[in-house]
């Protein structure tokens, strides 16, 4: 199920940013004489980035340009200026002199020296991204992973994976801040293993059979307070046999803190106060926990491309002390080509009080073929 709605998600048609960019015909125009026609895209900062007829999508600095001509319509966004209370109007746009101008019919023209700069997006992500409110199926990225292992021996057996890892922020334009965010996760690990009693008896005793079978999902939204402040809340749901857990489901929500944001990495550190339901095999009791989730996550990009994963949890709960949990994980993820990657994960799960039989804790070194959806 989860593979067909992503299927439909991401092959919805291209946003209006993109459609809208490739229809205009700008110019820019360099301090050496040398010009390139195309569309503008956006400008971050004292950068322009354009998109050639002849060149494709190419970053200038300002410094080295001595005009910039849109037929576009763009909002000029200031430093500071705070996207969800601006009122700014798209307008049409020229550069000259280390200074945009904004040139709205409606008024006098309004400089805009470069130094003052934040941003320039055009008007169709203006309107839906930052102003409006995108549809739910707006935005998505993300990428499908998948393994297995078949063994043919004396011993059979198979043990398949499958990972999906959506993410959304929105304005999706590169470089923005986001105002707010959206994950979804979802993993599966199953098998089972089959191995005969050996000497075998007579009559034949049955074989003997190993099950793994590990699921969880969880859905977290984010909105920004500050540039590095931030409010989430989020459900999650799974099911762990290797720990005796049938059932588990949580609902919480709680505050967010960016340590780290720059164009190489994030860390992210964040607690929740929530509601934790737990239900054993056997005998165990089912436990209904209020508890808080300490969160640290950090990504960051290593040389040709390579995207370097980290994260850990610890969970505790209030009402019972001794039903604590913690949980970490380890990713690599190295591209093949621009849609396939490899991808090495090591994960530890660790619950202090499990069904009773099984042990605590639970180790996964997992390698498994991504395809990125976008």
């Amino acid at each position: 199920m989860s593979c067909l709605i992503c299927g439909g998600v991401f092959n919805l048609p291209l946003t209006a940013h993109a459609k809208g960019a490739a229809s205009s015909t700008d110019v820019i125009v360099f301090k050496n004489g040398d010009q390139l026609t195309g569309a503008l895209l956006r400008e971050i900062g004292n950068t322009v980035v354009f998109k050639s007829d002849m060149v494709g999508e190419v970053t200038v600095p300002t410094s080295k340009l001595k005009e910039l001509r849109s037929r576009g319509s763009f909002a000029v966004l200031k430093k500071h200026e705070r996207i969800a209370l601006t009122t700014r109007a798209p307008s049409d746009i020229t550069l000259s002199n280390d200074t945009i101008t904004v040139v709205d019919p409606s008024g006098a023209p309004e400089p805009v020296p470069v130094k003052d700069l934040d941003f320039v997006v055009d008007k169709p992500t203006y309107d839906k991204e930052m102003t409006g409110k995108p549809g739910i199926w707006y935005g998505w990225q993300g990428s499908i992973d998948g393994g297995a292992n078949v063994v043919e021996s004396t011993t059979t057996g198979q043990v398949y994976r499958v990972g999906i890892n959506l993410f959304r922020a929105i304005p999706t334009v590169p470089d923005i801040p986001a105002r707010s965010r959206t994950i979804f996760n979802l993993t599966e690990a199953y098998g089972k293993l089959t191995t005969p009693v050996i000497p075998r008896t007579t009559p034949p005793s049955a074989n003997q059979v190993a099950k793994v079978n590990i699921f969880n999902t969880n859905f977290e939204h984010s909105r920004d307070f500050t540039p590095r402040m931030y409010g989430l809340a989020g459900v999650g749901y799974g099911h762990n046999y290797s720990e005796g857990l049938n059932f588990w489901q949580a609902y919480g929500a709680g505050p967010g803190w960016t340590v780290i944001r720059d164009s190489a990495q994030q860390l992210d550190l964040s607690v929740d106060l929530h509601y934790e339901r737990q239900n054993f095999q056997g005998s165990t009791p089912k436990r209904n926990l209020i508890g808080s989730n300490f969160n640290e996550t950090y990504r960051r990009t290593l040389p040709h491309n390579i995207l370097f994963t980290q994260g850990g949890t610890y969970n505790e709960a209030w009402n019972d002390f001794h039903a604590y949990a913690a949980a970490g994980a380890v990713r690599i993820t190295m591209p093949i080509n621009e849609r396939f990657s490899l991808n090495l994960e090591i994960r530890d799960d660790y619950l202090n009080n499990p069904a009773f039989g099984y042990k605590r804790n639970g180790f996964q070194f997992i390698t498994a073929v991504g395809y990125r959806l976008r």
